[in-house]
């Protein structure tokens, strides 16, 4: 899978313009009210591209309201979206660089009919020249086939859709492909409900499982892999008795269904089922799930993880997260500056400080062109 180099987003909420490089593990720690959610969502809807939602998931947001809301320049208001990827083993290097970019605007001459594909392209830097493998302006697509010939495509593409989710054919489009696959595997948690009905409560289908899904339901079956197939429990033993001194994770051998349970050190023999424990217990072991998975995806994004945690469970989780970058990359968005100063401690992966300035959101120490201070 490809790394995530760089993200830049323009004219969605309260991002005016802003380029943002993307290291192995990068946090983001703020107030409310200054953006940090927008630039967690707006990374959300790159992979609503690939998975051919984009449209809709900006419809359901309301276009007027996910526009930016302050002064822009005249003519048409647009969402503008991209991300650089590259090989892991061009780590460094300014080659290797695939660049993906859609804009999504509204038809004219209305402003309340569907958002539509305005423009979107990939792009690709091989060390001599940037190459488009992909360029669509309006309803005309064009893309480079097996053997690197441009060709006009005849395809039945709705203005709200994108060429990214809708051009499947692997063997033609071998670069476009793997840039879909990669965003496709993308995963962001920042809807591990803990209420009473929580899918982190429920037993799930006893099957191999070694990625935990967004909303947390398979999350027995992540921690049955992990006993039963992996046989390899120990960081999972080791961040639950950091957390919960004396406590330990009780998971039996999976029949139909798998299930987990609790046992803490006031009731030796008793174990506790997941309805039973509380919303910051249950969120603590759906980060666990997310961050100790047998399989990582390449890119993890979190949104608040401290939500309902108790203060001493912040080093705890830091060292969930710097655990898990170094087997993925790792996104974090928090009000916490405990758990950001946790991380911070590690030595491992950067904390940024988001700001507003004059309305926008902003990263303090980032130039307009996309470069840290302290990394000049």
């Amino acid at each position: 899978m490809l790394l995530v180099r760089e993200f830049s987003a323009t004219g969605y909420r309260s991002l005016r313009k802003i380029v943002c490089p993307v290291s192995d593990l990068e946090v983001f720690v703020g107030g409310n009210g200054v953006g940090k959610t927008n630039l967690y969502r707006a990374l959300e809807l790159v992979r609503a591209a690939a998975t051919n939602t984009l449209g809709l998931e900006l419809a359901q947001e309301g276009m007027e309201a996910a526009f930016w809301a302050g002064r822009r320049r005249s003519g048409p208001a647009r969402i503008e979206l991209e991300v650089s990827l590259s090989d892991p083993q061009a780590r460094g290097a300014a080659r290797g660089i695939y660049r993906y970019h859609v804009a999504v605007g509204f038809p004219a001459p209305t402003a309340a009919a569907e958002p539509q594909i305005k423009e979107e392209w990939l792009s690709y830097d091989g060390g001599e020249r940037q190459v488009r493998l992909v360029d669509r302006r309006g309803p005309s697509v064009m893309a480079r086939d097996e053997a690197g010939r441009p060709v006009e495509i005849d395809i039945d593409l709705l203005s709200s859709e994108t060429v990214l989710g809708r051009l499947e054919d692997p063997s033609r489009y071998p670069m476009l492909d793997m840039v879909r696959r990669t965003l496709l595997e993308w995963r962001f948690y920042h809807d591990l409900r803990t209420d009473s009905g929580s899918p982190l409560r429920r037993p799930c289908p006893a099957v191999a499982t070694p990625t935990l899904a967004s909303d947390g339901a398979n999350l027995a079956a992540v921690f049955a892999t992990l006993a039963h197939i992996r046989e390899d429990t120990h960081d999972l033993d080791a961040a639950i008795a950091a957390a919960f001194p004396g406590a330990r994770l009780v998971l039996p051998v999976p029949e139909r269904a798998a299930t987990f349970g609790m046992v803490f050190a006031e009731f030796p023999q008793r174990v506790f089922e997941p309805e039973e424990l509380s919303d910051g217990t249950l969120r603590f072991l759906g980060l666990a799930g997310a961050l100790l998975g047998y399989r990582l995806p390449p890119f993890i994004a979190l949104n608040e993880p401290e939500a309902s945690l108790h203060p001493d469970l912040m080093v705890p989780l830091a060292r969930l997260v710097t655990q898990a970058a170094e087997r993925s990359q790792v996104w974090l968005v928090t009000h916490s500056h405990p758990l950001a100063d946790a991380i911070a401690a590690t030595g491992a992966g950067k904390v940024r400080t988001v700001t507003k300035q004059d309305g926008a959101t902003w990263i303090e120490g980032l130039s307009l062109t996309g470069q840290f201070a302290d990394e000049d």
